[in-house]
């Protein structure tokens, strides 16, 4: 048997002759090497790691169309959205993967591209109250069970500010068509608004193996033994506007994504330094924010970036980032 390891080995893997799709699931920077090399050995691709379309979505979608391969989400909301416009183009999926592209819409036909969020731990609670947040407390996410990185940017929503520049690539739409909605259930998992005014919404209870599964078996539905929804038993689904002033990672977020270039790259790396920070108790919780925007501020963005500048970019920030912690910690 042969054994793989580090960023070449996860490139040759990705590149093997009898694979026909890569799926990337590698938190931060670690897979953006490996899934452009998938892509220019015409793998399809499905992505877990937001990251890789937040900092290089202009070249990896660029890549995907000129060597005609899928870029699939497994994101749920993501997923929830590439469901939904399948379903709104009415086009009948192809029988086989490979015979078709992933189906295609106008970017005309939408109206809005609307992300759910839990609101994480916090949702409710005064801002007032923000400077005494412990990691432990952050962690406690109310309906998923993920990692500590992931766990504290949904506390943040910097998780849903990073989606919104997720689907902004994906999609192919304006960062001012794609909303954030809060939604405590986390039944919905997000919605299309199209230009007729019709709306259209996936829903199922929150287990990743859902959009997982679509992912790899699209554009077949295969039968599973997950739990389907019982509607009988849902007694409420709710949707609230975020509270942007108390956590300004959306906005943050809108911003980077809008100027694009280098911007989302250091705004990702930052934010990566920060969380680290506040889990070894070194920064507040609303330190996160500061530290992230900061960084931006400090950043001349460089536009159309090639893959080195956007590394580049991701170093800067990260030792941006590192001084604003020092900073503070004194």
């Amino acid at each position: 048997p042969r054994i793989f390891s580090g960023e070449a080995g996860l490139r040759e893997i990705a590149c093997l002759a009898d694979v026909d799709m890569v799926l990337v699931a590698i938190v931060g920077t670690g897979g953006l090497r490996p899934a452009l090399a998938a892509i220019k050995a015409g793998k399809d691709l499905a992505v877990a790691s937001k990251e890789i379309l937040v900092m290089a979505g202009e070249i990896v979608m660029r890549e995907a169309g000129d060597k005609n391969v899928n870029v699939l989400p497994v994101d749920s909301e993501h997923n929830a959205i590439f469901q939904c416009l399948e379903s709104g183009r009415s086009l009948g999926a192809p029988k086989h993967r490979g015979t078709e592209a992933a189906p295609t819409f106008q970017s005309s036909e939408v109206r809005r591209i609307i992300l759910t969020a839990s609101g994480g731990p916090f949702r409710e609670k005064p801002r007032k109250d923000f400077d005494s947040i412990t990691p432990e407390q952050a962690l406690k996410h109310p309906t998923w069970n993920m990692g500590p990185k992931i766990t504290i940017d949904s506390a943040t929503l910097f998780n849903k500010g990073l989606e919104t520049i997720e689907a902004h690539w994906l999609f192919g739409v304006e960062m001012d068509r794609v909303e954030v909605v809060i939604h405590p259930q986390s039944i919905v998992h997000s919605m299309v608004e199209f230009a007729d005014g019709s709306t259209l919404a996936q829903l199922s209870y929150s287990n990743m193996c859902f959009p997982i599964q679509y992912a790899v078996t699209w554009p077949d539905r295969v039968p599973n033994t997950l739990p389907p929804l019982d509607f009988s038993k849902l007694s409420k689904l709710e949707f609230f506007p975020p509270r942007y002033s108390d956590f300004p990672a959306l906005n943050i977020a809108r911003r980077a994504g809008a100027i694009g270039g280098t911007l989302p790259a250091v705004m990702n790396a930052a934010n990566e330094i920060a969380v680290a920070a506040f889990l070894d108790r070194r920064v507040r919780f609303p330190d996160i924010w500061q530290i992230v925007e900061e960084v931006m501020n400090r950043h001349t963005p460089v536009a159309h970036p090639d893959l080195d500048a956007i590394l580049e970019a991701d170093q800067w920030a990260r030792a941006e980032a590192r001084k604003c912690v020092k900073a503070l910690k004194g």
